[in-house]
């Protein structure tokens, strides 16, 4: 059996983005800081999110059944931070500059992409709920150039990672 501490210590060494994940509906608004997302397939359009069960946000996501998967630039540290703290939803909104989509969901506006989901299947594993989430709309960064550098969470820190130009 292995224990629950070297699992996660292994999995500090897994590269991952840093996502905020976000949800506006009759249960308010609100949003956490995630690295437990990834696609599942592109026919429909879907991804998997993560979510603690014991998350304080977790049972609006549900009442909510949307979400928006916001990809963080390097930028976004202080965002990240502030979305994985126990700040109010109004005190983490208010670090960045949001709009909407389809669902209503909030989508960061200098994301490097965002993703506006309807969540249609939660899976229940150990502590956590996995959302299934069809991809209803898409926002791209607007920058030119691809020149955006990526947040990324590595061996328990942040990291940034661009894009390399050969000669």
């Amino acid at each position: 059996m292995i224990e629950a501490t070297n699992f996660r210590n292994a999995m500090s060494l897994l590269t991952t983005a840093v996502n905020v994940i976000t949800t506006e509906g009759p249960s308010g608004t609100h949003g956490f800081t995630a690295s437990a997302v990834c696609s599942v397939t592109d026919s429909p359009p879907t991804l998997l999110v993560c979510m603690n069960q014991s998350a304080r946000s977790h049972g609006h996501f549900i009442n909510n059944k949307t979400l928006s998967v916001n990809v963080l630039g390097a930028q976004h540290e202080a965002l990240s931070n502030a979305f994985a703290s126990k700040l109010s939803s109004d005190a983490r909104f208010a670090q960045g500059s949001w709009t909407k989509l389809t669902t209503g969901a909030p989508i960061l506006e200098d994301a490097l992409v965002s993703f506006d989901c309807e969540i249609e299947d939660i899976q229940e594993v150990g502590t956590h709920s996995v959302f299934m989430c069809r991809v209803v709309a898409i926002k791209q960064s607007e920058s030119q150039g691809g020149a955006d550098e990526s947040l990324v969470y590595f061996n328990r820190s942040y990291h940034q990672v661009g894009q390399v130009q050969f000669a």
